[in-house]
């Protein structure tokens, strides 16, 4: 049941008018740049925040977003925001404050910092990237068969181009077009092995398709590589759950929230299943009301709601 909902919430909602505001501080101050990803939806957005840590998004959908701050020295980290009515104020400004310290960024490899550069993702030709730009631009409006179009002219002129792949397999996975999405990562790890994104995305896919052996190879793959993800983390916590190690699956779940308490794959879900599992009802009470508190207006909570009273009655 449980498994159910976490699968169903990743999927795009039928968006409303696109009048929130996101205003963002980084603490500690630093200027650094902040990308907005849609996580159910296609959307994609870039600025750069002052000198004192502040970015602001403007006309914004409903919906679940990551927000990914850069730092060319330290790396990258990622936190999912809510924006939607409950936590939005009379202007339907959504603030949120970033506490982002050394733990918080993945760096990756070397070359994940601009330090080197592969020669296949060198042989990208200039005209490809003009056309990832384009897409990145449509999808911020958001124009997504208009980004599609100009990502298959970019895979076209520059079938190495690891990154235009994977934009296609994460348009195509937030369409629930999950067979195409896998068959779009796995071009893009061909195109680059040591591509995370890829990497992490198509252990997510192959979970939608009931891949779960497969899912758990390239997800444990994938925290071992950047264990302080907390996407990887969660679908490793799925993978375990698929299997039926629920220990290993409470371990990576648990971390995953911990990580990122309100991400988008509601960690809080299957940790209540595995609570009922266990017939600790109070425990689950407790992961329960914790992902209202994070998503107190996403598609599941009246549901989740619903489930609280049974339990406590």
């Amino acid at each position: 049941m449980v498994r159910f909902i976490v699968v169903v919430s990743l999927m795009a909602l039928n968006a409303p008018a696109a009048d929130y505001e996101l205003d963002g501080r980084i603490v500690p101050e630093t200027q650094a740049s902040v990308a907005l990803h849609g996580a159910s939806t296609p959307f994609e957005s870039a600025t750069l925040s002052d000198p004192h840590g502040r970015f602001r998004f403007r006309k914004l959908a409903q919906g679940t977003y990551t927000v990914a701050v850069f730092e060319p020295q330290r790396g990258e980290a990622r936190q999912t925001v809510e924006v939607s009515p409950s936590v939005a104020d009379s202007k339907r400004h959504v603030k949120v404050t970033l506490h982002l310290d050394g733990n918080r960024f993945e760096s990756g490899s070397a070359r994940d910092l601009g330090v080197t550069v592969s020669a296949r993702e060198l042989s990208v030709p200039d005209k490809a990237r003009r056309e990832f730009s384009e897409a990145q631009k449509k999808l911020s409006r958001p124009d997504v068969a208009g980004a599609v179009a100009h990502l298959r002219r970019a895979v076209e002129i520059a079938p190495q181009f690891w990154a235009a792949w994977n934009q296609l397999g994460t348009i195509a996975y937030q369409q629930h077009q999950y067979t195409e999405a896998a068959d779009d990562f796995r071009k893009a790890l061909a195109a680059d092995s040591h591509a995370f994104e890829p990497l992490v995305n198509l252990g997510g896919v192959l979970l939608n398709l009931g891949k779960d052996s497969e899912a758990l190879q390239y997800n444990l793959f994938a925290v071992l590589q950047r264990p302080n993800d907390a996407l990887a983390n969660s679908q490793l916590g799925m993978s375990y759950f698929a299997i039926g190690n629920l220990e290993l699956a409470e371990k990576y779940l648990t971390i995953s929230k911990r990580l990122d308490p309100a991400h988008f794959s509601h960690p809080q879900l299957l940790l209540a299943e595995i609570h009922l599992r266990r017939g600790e009802n109070a425990a689950a009470v407790a992961e329960l009301k914790d992902f209202l508190e994070w998503h107190p207006d996403d598609r599941e909570a009246p549901h989740v709601r619903q489930l609280i009273a049974q339990l406590q009655k």
